[in-house]
């Protein structure tokens, strides 16, 4: 027995969509409508019917029409495999953005309740993070960014937690310096002392501007003459901020955090040729590599970024401030 012919209304009905979807399906070449005898309007029959059914089931596992006419083109089963394989995909890698981004949103939440408010230095960070969130869930339907997920793994860990501060004096010492005769020789030659550990860490890297390149520095053994031809200066020594970072994107952040802190703390401020009798630079000292959960090694360092002990506003003027 032939089931009868179910008019534009009672599909709509049954199926919980509008006309307008319907016609849709119709000028895409998905179903096709009867016109009957003496009715004005179209009607679906049984097989019509069937492949509306179709349509909505492939509609909420959310493939695309273009996709949908694929399937139905294909002889065999083919196509839908593929396109089935590929939405899992999708979903797969969609997933994953959402754990990284899950990741991220906690480490801000954690920012957030230990973040004083009142601090413009805390807002600032704040408001950098912020903007890493917001542009990772604009992203979130781009496919490019979808693939991209595994590498937002490294910026969450990034955000974790603000880096720990150690305030620190080093002692005035002779040092060598790599200068002018390149980072490696001077390793090769430091690398085969070893003197007794009186100041540790003994090497150090930094950006000297009158080079306007890097340099390595080694706190020379008392007594030691013969450093290889390597220049010999006295290294001033003095108060340091010290913090640990890891990898060259990391080194940028703890340093800029560590500035900022230093601009908004009421005791310290960076060392600067005003404020500082001696002229020292940033600097990094290397201590080793570790393991992450990707197996992936990366170094870990110890900045060091000198600062000074603000001096206190004379009697009068700590008076007339709070005035």
């Amino acid at each position: 027995m032939t089931a009868p012919l179910l008019k534009i209304r009672e599909v709509t009905l049954q199926y919980g969509i509008t006309t307008r979807a319907l016609q849709y399906y119709e000028e895409m070449g998905l179903i096709k409508s009867l016109h009957v005898d003496d009715y004005s309007y179209r009607c679906y029959d049984e097989e019509a019917v069937k492949r509306l059914e179709h349509i909505l089931i492939l509609r909420k596992l959310d493939i695309s029409i273009k996709d949908i006419a694929r399937i139905f083109s294909s002889p065999n089963a083919s196509v839908l495999i593929e396109v089935l394989s590929d939405k899992l995909k999708t979903i797969d890698r969609e997933k994953e953005l959402l754990l990284h981004l899950r990741s991220l949103l906690i480490a801000l939440i954690e920012q957030i309740e230990s973040y004083d408010m009142q601090k413009e230095m805390d807002l600032k960070l704040l408001y950098e993070k912020a903007n890493k969130v917001e542009s990772y869930i604009e992203g979130f339907q781009d496919a490019e960014k979808a693939k991209a997920a595994p590498s937002l793994l490294e910026t969450v860990e990034q955000l974790e937690k603000k880096p720990d501060i150690r305030i620190l004096t080093l002692p005035p010492v002779r040092m060598a310096r790599s200068g002018k005769k390149g980072l490696e020789p001077f390793d090769r030659w430091f690398s085969a002392i070893h003197p007794p550990q009186n100041l540790f860490p003994r090497d150090f890297m930094w950006f000297n501007p009158v080079l306007n390149d890097f340099e390595w520095l080694f706190a020379i053994p008392e007594g030691m003459t013969d450093t290889n031809g390597f220049e010999v200066f006295d290294f001033p020594g003095g108060l340091y901020a010290a913090a640990v970072a890891f990898d060259d994107d990391d080194i940028n952040r703890v340093n800029t955090f560590v500035h900022k802190w230093a601009e908004a703390s009421e005791v310290y401020a960076v060392s600067t040729l005003e404020n500082d009798e001696a002229e020292r630079y940033d600097m990094g000292h290397i201590i080793g590599s570790m393991e992450d959960a990707e197996g992936n090694r990366r170094e870990q360092m110890d900045l060091f970024i000198p600062i000074v002990k603000r001096s206190p506003l004379p009697q009068e003027e700590m008076v007339s401030s709070l005035k």
